[in-house]
């Protein structure tokens, strides 16, 4: 039975996240249903990452096993036709070996968080970034990120119902830069706890309104207390942008 590595892009406004859920569409239903329809059979998919509702992706990453061989670029393309009436493609389809897994062959994750910092609301952008109204500081969010990564408790920076065993993780890169009006805050780790990037991100922008100093997102850190943290992010700024392996 072969294996096959998809790399998929999604607009994740309509979905209640990627897994399935009784509450309504997910974006791992829409495509699991893409594949039943073209090949007559239920086939699981697993992902590199469960992103919440909201969140968008750039390069999710997914592995189905099929029971029929295919060219990669006709099952892409067979899959886009029945995901048609869905904001979800499929921008690659390859065959891989089967000790290939999309969660745990990952050797790294990266995030893209997107703030619109102007006073005028978005329309383009609507729905695909964080409006800020007042004025951030970039410099100074960027210069306070540092103090996270590393290897750390983020404890402060975990949603409540993470499931993950450890808070420990080791965050890679925190980078922040302006561009014009737009501020862009990118993340990448091996994996990441269940809504970290936006509680991050949440707690950054008290920094750049210059609510919050250097030192208090560093005390925040080493309280690991989730009290501690700053607003959560909206999830519309954020973008799973590439799985490595």
């Amino acid at each position: 039975m072969p294996r096959y590595k998809l790399t998929l892009e999604y607009d994740g406004r309509p979905f209640v996240g990627w897994q399935r859920q009784a509450n309504g569409l997910s974006v791992q239903e829409a495509v699991e249903s893409a594949i039943a329809t073209l090949t007559g059979a239920a086939s699981p998919i697993q992902a590199a990452g469960r992103t919440d509702a909201g969140v968008h992706a750039k390069g999710q990453v997914v592995h189905v096993d099929l029971d029929r061989d295919w060219r990669g670029d006709r099952l892409r393309d067979a899959l886009n036709a029945h995901l048609r009436l869905f904001p979800v493609a499929v921008v690659e389809a390859t065959e891989v070996g089967p000790d290939f897994e999309a969660r745990f062959s990952a050797q790294k994750r990266h995030y893209l968080y997107r703030l619109l910092n102007r006073r005028a609301p978005p329309t383009h952008e609507r729905g695909y970034v964080w409006h800020v109204a007042r004025n951030l500081d970039a410099e100074a969010m960027h210069e306070a990120a540092q103090a996270l990564v590393g290897r750390h408790d983020f404890t402060t920076f975990r949603a409540a119902e993470c499931q993950a065993n450890s808070p420990l993780r080791t965050l890679e890169q925190l980078d922040v830069a302006r561009a014009g009006d737009m501020i862009e805050i990118r993340a990448s780790a091996l994996s990441f706890l269940h809504r970290q990037v936006r509680s991050m991100v949440g707690s950054l922008e008290h920094v750049g309104s210059g609510k919050w100093t250097a030192a208090d997102l560093k005390a925040a850190l080493d309280a690991r207390d989730r009290a501690r943290c700053g607003a959560v992010a909206p999830a519309n700024g954020l973008f799973l942008m590439r799985v490595d392996y």
